[in-house]
């Protein structure tokens, strides 16, 4: 290739992500219960422009051409993740076998094409009935997940080799304290945040019984904090924002510990906890977009807010265009956390408005130039020292974006919500001639 810089060694892995709500659709068909995220959305104001995830992408009954999809970009690997309403519509008890077949046809059609599937195990749709019985809140939800995760590993172990226990427990987290007074924002989030830490830990002992050979981890969205001035009050502000966000999850995983502040870990927790948490994993799951700039702020749960970062335009979104500070970041990890397992990028992704031009194309030129300064980030990071082993574009398809609805699109495949036909984008054509690069130059250097 041209640049170096954008040259990766023989096994690094290449791939994209989606999630189940975000594009599978068929809400209800063939034995599916509700989730959390369909009864939001069936209410009225719940999601943007009424939005709902009945159809989505319809990848549920569009499963071969978005398999074919894949294969064509050339990619190795594909993160995909399991509704489990779909396939334990209760949340415990009895399974779907029209929705586990659903996901064997998945996995059997990945494998197929060459492609390793990495499945997600949650990716935040969780059962009502789960919900009803207390949610994330109750303790019980932990237990309930290790058993769903042990039966998934049941179903797939015999295909599937590589797992991510929970998606972004982060935004869950702060999901549950919307709308919630400070002090009980704070109480419910901790809570929650440690019933999550302690399903994943919950799992992952069942995972590896079931899946000899195989490698476990989890996916963790992490900004990257800074203070907006140097002044003490915005330098606690980001101290606290860093513990309370970047810090939470990772501690507890890596270290056996939650982070401290003032003396006192951020949420008390038993030993006999913490140790479960602490299960060794085989990678660590980074999801980064954008970075976080803190100020003090005398109102909010934890007392610090996001501010802009100088300099920066933002997306859609709303978010600090600033590739630069995915390496910042990646330093960050390396030297904060030396015993760290190895990293999967598993979501890097821009959201635009991409709607085609007169000839039908859509050109998104924004999104390859983000992703390529993204991706100098990674290699450069890997030269500096950092085990990162593979990189995940989210998404494949514009799909549903949770609460923002379907406006923002984060796809290299163009999808119209109308007709539902699919497009690839020029950043699908780009990838694709990316990773073929990769390959071509892994097969001269050896």
């Amino acid at each position: 290739m041209s640049e170096p810089e954008l040259t990766f060694p023989p096994g690094f892995r290449w791939g994209v992500a989606t999630s189940a709500f975000q594009i599978e659709g068929a809400w209800n068909a063939d034995g599916k219960g509700p989730s959390t995220w369909d009864t939001r959305a069936h209410r009225p104001g719940g999601l943007a422009g009424g939005a709902t995830g009945d159809v989505a992408c319809d990848h549920y009954h569009r499963l071969a051409e978005d398999l074919d999809l894949m294969a064509d970009l050339g990619i190795g690997s594909y993160r995909f993740s399991v509704s489990w309403p779909r396939v334990q519509p209760a949340g415990q008890g009895r399974w779907n076998g029209r929705g586990l077949a659903f996901y064997d046809r998945l996995v059997d059609g990945l494998l197929a094409r060459g492609i390793e599937p990495l499945l997600t195990a949650y990716h935040w749709d969780h059962p009502q009935p789960v919900e009803d019985a207390g949610g994330w809140a109750a303790r019980d939800t932990a237990a309930r997940f290790a058993d769903y995760a042990e039966g998934l590993a049941v179903r797939f172990s015999d295909r599937v080799r590589r797992w991510i226990t929970l998606n972004e427990p982060l935004s869950v987290m702060h999901a549950e304290m919307a709308g919630r007074p400070p002090e009980s924002a704070r109480r419910h989030g901790l809570r929650v945040a440690h019933h999550l830490l302690l399903a994943h830990g919950l799992a992952v002992p069942r995972l590896r019984d079931r899946v000899p050979g195989g490698e476990i981890g989890i996916s963790l969205n992490l900004a990257g904090i800074s203070p907006a001035t140097s002044e003490p009050a915005d330098v606690e502000a980001a101290a606290r924002a860093e513990a309370y966000e970047d810090r939470l999850f990772l501690d507890p995983l890596v270290r056996g510990e939650y982070p401290r502040l003032d003396g006192q870990p951020v949420l008390d927790a038993g030993g006999d906890d913490l140790a479960v948490i602490a299960a060794p994993l085989d990678f660590l799951g980074v999801n980064w977009y954008a970075p976080a700039r803190i100020a003090a702020a005398p109102s909010g749960v934890f007392g610090y807010t996001r501010v802009p970062l100088p300099g920066a335009s933002t997306n859609l979104l709303g978010w600090p265009v600033a590739p630069e500070e995915f390496g910042t970041l990646l330093a960050w990890l390396r030297t904060h956390y030396p015993g760290l397992p190895p990293i999967e990028i598993t979501e890097n992704g821009y959201p635009g408005l991409d709607e085609p031009d007169v000839t039908g194309s859509v050109q998104d030129l924004r999104r390859i130039a983000y992703l390529r300064a993204c991706l100098r980030q990674v290699r450069a990071a890997r030269d500096a020292g950092s085990d990162i082993r593979g990189y995940h574009v989210w998404s494949l398809l514009d799909n549903l974006e949770w609460e923002h609805g379907y406006r923002p699109r984060f796809g290299l495949v163009h999808v119209d919500f109308t007709t539902l036909a699919r497009t690839p984008k020029a950043s699908y054509r780009w990838y694709r001639q990316f990773v073929a690069a990769q390959h071509r130059e892994v097969r001269c250097s050896g």
